[in-house]
């Protein structure tokens, strides 16, 4: 059946046509007495079917009828393959049992035949109902006008073929000068609030006129503040005005916020500043929507300018725009000169005259539109055939009717075979939404996208497809984060893509639930809410669901209730995502009937068990459990999830590993294995896993037994792994032995990246400096407390073990000697920790920019590089200065600097100059000696933290740090005050976190208080001597949002006027004048306090809290240190209706009133040290824990869930 090929089948139905010729298939049929005729009936119906599909996917755009008959045709197929994948699932199940008891295949026959006669009973029927479908379907094809053989070939390119670059930007000087000129004129709007509106057809490159201008340097210089925003066509006030403060710095740090509150806060920041906001993509023509965004705006300084895009000149009236600036189409050299750039190897067409005549012709057609332009550019890439060009550029699509540009549908066209099911998938994401490549992968593998072949893996073959469509300017990078690439797709593109897709992918927007059909597929949705649980009732419709994704999945409303209710209604899901549902915490048994599931992810949940029904799914092709923190354990049958390729729980604290974890012969990605002792899991079970890939971290290897047992792991036969990491657990007393041991882990030489701790072996084995490993970039080195020497070199290779190395760490070798084993000319990061008998010359190669240096022999610091970026020194006790050309302001390249236990440092520059111009971090502990000269320059800095340094700092000069966004003081034992000149206003524009801490001194802060707009977190710990907060803090700290108080006995009051009205959390601990005038707090006034920690050693507490003391607006609160409270006030706590987490420290005599409860809303429940309350609960019985667990799913006991 490999011949069956096109849109119509995917290639997972491909590889099931081709199975049903495989002994397993044959085998099955014949103990089951199915008709094996009728899928051979159903293959020939499908390869008629199939001999017409190009013709139908053309004529679908001009007769309705063929549409229609497609979409029939497709939801047929569909079913088949449903119906298909049933079978290969009883298939597998069958092997599985097969394998797992040792019988002979005719012993199992015989046992289970009769067992699943049901089964033939049921499948059957439905797969001849397909067949009814299909013939009747095919038998019109003719009727309708179709024919076979119709279409040309795709552009097949290699998928090994460079990716296109981003194209240069042509034509768009002129418009680029024209909006600048007018954002930079002094009258263009008198004191109304000046808009400029770049308006022109979609595909015009409005987006990118816009980010030129918005990067200019003059704009830099010109304003104040700048904020883009992608507005797109849901046009939510609340959401820009969020995005604008985030865009200005600001973190809203809640997604409850209320729009006055967020446009108060926008005001307060734009008042008198002169800023540029860009609001790209705008299809808003409500005005009264336009006047509740645009408010804030008119605070601005004269000269603020907003400049909005859109296809709409509608829109740019609704928005009251005091200039438009039409964009036209580009001019025909300037499309000649994008397209021979896409087109074109080297840009130049002088190679192929006679393609450049059609090429031009073609041009001509795009109508001067850049995205069209750069698409079609880029299906010709490479392709050298008269022919093709001509087809293009004769197509009948460039004269469809059509809401698609006729080009972007001909780069559809042309898409090769396999990648058009791929990216008509891609229509489940939303416009402007950025995705994962790696995710999206895994997903058109779960989707049965990918095929199977004998020399590439279905991520590889994925990883060319997702390459080859972005060389066609399908997908476009967006950034890079995590060390992951992430990309999107152009508004044109997403509409191409659902064009496409059609009725089988839906996104879940609005109130459109009702449009959810039988044939609905994939279904996104942006957030799961209780709106949108609601509207899950229409998913009764779509028995053949095959996706279920959220696109922003974070809640904190789906239970398992909800999977009860949702599981039953799509029992056809291959891809389920719920992850980040924050009140999941375990998933229904009912998971187990998922036969379809291949990937599944509840990362991020509270889940503390996985059912073992989940073993029962033997197609699941990827688990995600990361950051599950209450999850200790995998299940024991594990082993059973046969298909399994990607088992990720990454910062999950598993514990150990299942055995027979090794019967997983397809697993690829492992984020540990955790060697069991005696007859727990082994390196066997490692070492029958051959297609580990990626990162792999072995820890517990002190249980391995023998060198034998070690060499079972095979890493070195693992090709595909790229990151390594061996742990030994540093608590036990490793031998010598462990030598052998970590010489048969040896990896594969391709290995990128190597990481061993806690190795107690006195020298390395002969394998760690071998050349081979050629590929290492990445080589750590930490807690080896008996590491003497690295290994023998031979003679004259001293020094080049590792040719290509980026980065070394060496951390915690004591007693390690001798010279680093790595050549210097690629080395960009060293960090040498706790080493003191390592002796060696420091690499002089410009290409290290971070240095580490702490704990170790003090000739290391004799000389230092030029180019380092970042420096961090410690415990050079000899050290009185920083070396000169280090800190020159004009040449020196240093941005972050730390330096610790240096204990004779009283100053940081020999030469007495200033700090650098690009040092940005400044990190100071332990140097009691240095001084801070008030005549240096802090311009640059962003960041300082001071901590038990500078003792003879007094006075904290303010004024001298103005760019200062965090600050830290710890233990500065003489500092009195934060001080600024009383003839300076200072306005702190960039302060964003402030931490006091440990200064028993500290005294007072600047008269008047300090303006600081943009603080956020405010932090005083064990400030005995201080005895009032700065003053009119509700009015000059408008955006702080945290304010956390701990032993400072002598703080009376909250300031006059109060605190902030954004003040999101407050903590008050040990603070005993403040505790007793509680109840002129004035909480209540807050309306934004959701988080409260209160506390303190307080003899004359019986209850708490009060009536009246806490907002009821209240999400988190937690109680400590209560030496005498008995009970908790539970009439007040029971009006506390959003209370969804309480925490319960230090309180040794409560217990809690059997007869009273605790408000219903209450999710987590946190209890630690509190020995009548655990002796309550600890048991599981009795009234008050009845009482209590009732409606908690989550109570924690010291650390410990019960």
């Amino acid at each position: 059946m490999a011949e069956v090929a096109g849109l119509l089948l995917s290639p997972f139905l491909q590889v099931l046509f081709e199975r049903v010729a495989s002994p397993e298939f044959v085998d099955f049929f014949r103990s089951r007495k199915l008709d094996g005729g009728l899928l051979k009936r159903l293959e020939i119906v499908l390869l008629s079917a199939n001999a017409v599909l190009e013709d139908a996917e053309e004529m679908q755009f001009t007769k309705p009828i063929v549409k229609k008959w497609l979409d029939e045709l497709k939801d047929a197929v569909y079913d088949a393959e449903d119906i298909l994948d049933v079978i290969h699932t009883e298939v597998l199940r069958r092997k599985l049992e097969a394998d797992q008891f040792q019988t002979i295949a005719t012993k199992v026959r015989k046992t289970i035949s009769t067992r699943l006669n049901p089964f033939v009973r049921e499948i059957e029927p439905k797969i001849k109902d397909v067949l009814v479908i299909l013939d009747d379907l095919v038998k019109q094809k003719d009727a309708i006008g179709l024919k076979e053989g119709v279409g040309g070939k795709s552009s097949e390119r290699s998928s090994t073929t460079s990716l296109v670059k981003e194209s240069d930007i042509f034509g768009r000087t002129d418009d680029k000068e024209a909006v600048i000129k007018l954002l930079l004129s002094d009258n263009a709007s008198g004191n109304e609030l000046c808009v400029i509106a770049i308006v022109g057809l979609g595909g015009l490159g409005k987006t990118t006129l816009a980010q030129l201008v918005y990067q200019d340097d003059r704009m830099k210089r010109h304003f104040d503040l700048k904020a883009w925003v992608c507005v797109s066509v849901d046009f939510d006030a609340l959401k820009i005005t969020k995005t604008i403060l985030e865009e200005l710095g600001l973190s809203t740090n809640s997604d409850d916020k209320s729009l006055n509150w967020l446009q108060v806060t926008l005001q307060q920041n734009l008042t008198g500043k002169k800023f540029l906001l860009v609001l790209d993509d705008v299809w808003n023509k409500n005005s009264s929507e336009w006047e509740a965004l645009s408010n804030p705006f008119k605070f601005g300084a004269e000269g603020s300018r907003v400049i909005v895009t859109t296809r709409d000149e509608g829109v740019a009236s609704t928005m009251r725009s005091t200039k438009i600036h039409k964009l036209k189409e580009l001019r025909e050299k300037d499309c000649w000169k994008l397209f021979s750039k896409q087109a074109f190897h080297s840009g130049n067409s002088d190679a192929h005259p006679e393609l450049e005549v059609i090429g031009r012709q073609i041009v001509k057609r795009c109508g001067g539109l850049p995205l069209a332009v750069k698409t079609i550019g880029a299906l010709l890439w490479s392709e050298l055939d008269v022919s093709e060009w001509d087809k293009i550029l004769r197509s009948e699509i460039w004269d469809l009717p059509c809401d698609v540009i006729p080009a972007l549908r001909l780069s559809y066209k042309y898409l090769p075979i396999h990648l058009k099911r791929c990216f008509a998938y891609c229509s489940i994401f939303p416009q402007d939404f950025d995705f994962e490549k790696e995710e999206l992968i895994l997903l058109w593998m779960a989707e049965g996208l990918l095929p199977q072949v004998k020399d590439k893996t279905m991520e590889q073959i994925g990883d060319d497809y997702f390459a080859d469509l972005v060389s066609r300017s399908l997908f476009q990078q967006s950034h890079i984060r995590y060390m992951n690439e992430w990309f999107g797709m152009h508004d044109l593109v997403n509409d191409l893509a659902r064009s496409v897709s059609g009725q089988f992918t839906f996104r879940l927007e609005g109130e459109n639930s009702l449009e959810i059909g039988n044939k609905t597929r994939h279904l996104s949705f942006r957030e799961i809410s209780v709106d949108t649980i609601k509207k899950f009732g229409a998913l009764y419709e779509a028995k053949g669901l095959r996706t279920f994704l959220p696109i922003h999945p974070y809640n904190k409303i789906f239970t398992k209730e909800h999977a009860l209710d949702l599981l039953p209604m799509v029992r056809c899901l291959r891809v389920l995502n719920l992850s980040s549902s924050q009140k999941l915490i375990e998933l229904p048994d009912s998971i187990g009937k998922m036969k379809h599931l291949r990937h599944l992810d509840v990362s991020g949940t509270p889940i503390r068990k996985l059912p073992d029904s989940i073993c029962k799914l033997c197609n699941l092709q990827t688990l995600k459990i990361s950051q599950c923190q209450n999850l200790t354990v995998l299940p024991g049958d594990i082993h059973k999830l046969i298909s399994l390729r990607h088992l990720e729980f990454s910062y999950t604290p598993i514990k150990e590993m299942p055995v027979q974890l090794g019967n997983l012969h397809q697993l690829q990605t492992l984020s540990k294995f955790i060697v069991g002792k005696q007859s727990r899991a082994g390196m066997e079970e490692l070492g029958n896993l051959a297609n580990l890939g990626g990162k792999l971290c072995i820890s517990n290897l002190q249980n391995v037994e023998s060198a034998i047992d070690a060499l079972a792991a095979r890493l070195k036969d693992k090709k595909y792994l790229e990151e390594l990491q061996l742990e030994w657990a540093c608590e036990n007393d490793i031998s010598e032995s462990q030598r052998a041991v970590l010489k048969n882990l040896q990896p594969h030489a391709n290995l990128k990246s190597l990481s061993i701790v806690g190795y107690g072996g006195q020298s390395f084995p002969d394998w760690i400096g071998y050349h081979s490993f050629g590929a290492l970039k990445v080589l750590k080195f930490k807690d080896m407390p008996k590491l003497e020497k690295w290994f023998d070199f031979s003679a004259g290779n001293e020094g080049s073990a590792f040719t290509h190395l980026e980065e070394l760490e060496i951390v915690n070798c004591p007693k390690l000697t001798g010279e680093l084993p790595i050549h210097h000319s690629c080395l960009s990061r060293l960090v040498i920790v706790e080493c003191p008998l390592l002796v060696t010359s420091l690499p002089s190669a410009a290409t290290l920019i971070q240095l580490k240096l702490r704990d170790c022999n003090e000739s290391l610091f004799m000389e230092f590089p030029m180019g380092l970026q970042k420096l961090t020194i410690g415990g050079f006790d000899v050290l009185e200065s920083i070396p000169e050309r280090l800190m020159d302001f004009n040449s020196s390249c240093l941005e972050k600097l730390k330096i610790s236990g240096c204990h004779s440092l009283t100053s940081l520059s020999s030469g007495g100059g200033g700090l650098p111009s690009t040092l940005k971090i400044l990190q100071i502990k332990d140097c009691s000696k240095l001084e801070l000269p008030m005549h240096l320059n802090y311009s640059s800095l962003e960041e300082l933290q001071l901590e038990n340094s500078c003792d003879s700092l007094q006075s904290f000069p303010l004024n001298l740090f103005p760019k200062l966004e965090f600050i830290k003081l710890i233990g500065c034992r003489n500092l009195e005050s934060i001080n600024v000149p009383q003839q300076l206003e200072l306005d702190l524009v960039a302060l964003l976190e402030i931490e006091i801490n440990d200064c028993p001194n500290f005294l007072s802060f600047p008269n008047g208080g300090w303006r600081a707009p943009k603080l956020q977190v405010f932090t005083i710990f064990n400030c005995q001597s201080l005895t009032s907060l700065p003053d009119k803090m509700h009015l000059l700290c408008p955006s702080l949002w945290g304010l956390h108080l701990e032993n400072c006995p002598e703080v009376e009051s909250f300031p006059e006027g109060g605190l902030p009205s954004k003040l999101g959390y407050i903590g008050i601990i040990d603070c005993d004048k403040l505790f007793a005038s509680r109840r002129g707090w004035g909480l209540q006034n807050l309306p934004s306090i959701q988080h409260i920690r209160i506390g303190g050693n307080y003899k004359d507490v019986d209850s708490f809290p009060e009536a009246g003391l806490l907002p009821t607006s209240v999400v988190s609160l937690s109680i400590h240190k209560f030496p005498i409270m008995k009970s908790l006030d539970y009439k007040t706590l029971r009006h506390l209706t959003s209370l969804d987490e309480l925490a319960i420290n230090s309180c040794p005599k409560l217990k809690f009133i059997q007869e009273e409860g605790l408000p219903t809303s209450i999710f987590n429940l946190q209890i630690k040290e509190c020995a009548l309350l655990e002796k309550q609960l600890q048991t599981r019985k009795g009234k008050a824990w009845r009482k209590i667990s009732a409606h908690i799913p989550i109570i924690n006991i010291n650390g410990e869930l019960i």
